[in-house]
């Protein structure tokens, strides 16, 4: 099955090179694993994965580990961002 990952800010920086510039990459994974196992490669430090969207709707933290996408769904992380 076909996904689409967006990662912003920071996190950018846990994709591959060559797809740092437009933020996401196409993923082809197991419809089966939840989204806490799709990011798991990327090596992302949890305190960074902080908002999380599914086709632009939130995904509480304790769904997480249980979550999954269908086909052509694009998740979506965002580190916390601080401001003033």
């Amino acid at each position: 099955m076909n996904i689409t990952l967006k990662l912003f800010a920071t996190l950018t920086d846990y994709l591959p090179a060559d797809a740092r510039r437009s933020n996401q990459i196409a993923l082809e994974i197991d419809p089966a694993l939840p989204i806490s196992k799709i990011i798991e490669p990327f090596g992302l430090p949890p305190k960074l994965v902080h908002l999380v969207l599914v086709n632009g709707k939130y995904i509480e933290p304790e769904k997480r580990m249980t979550a999954t996408l269908m086909e052509g769904d694009v998740l979506a992380i965002w580190p916390p961002i601080a401001g003033g």
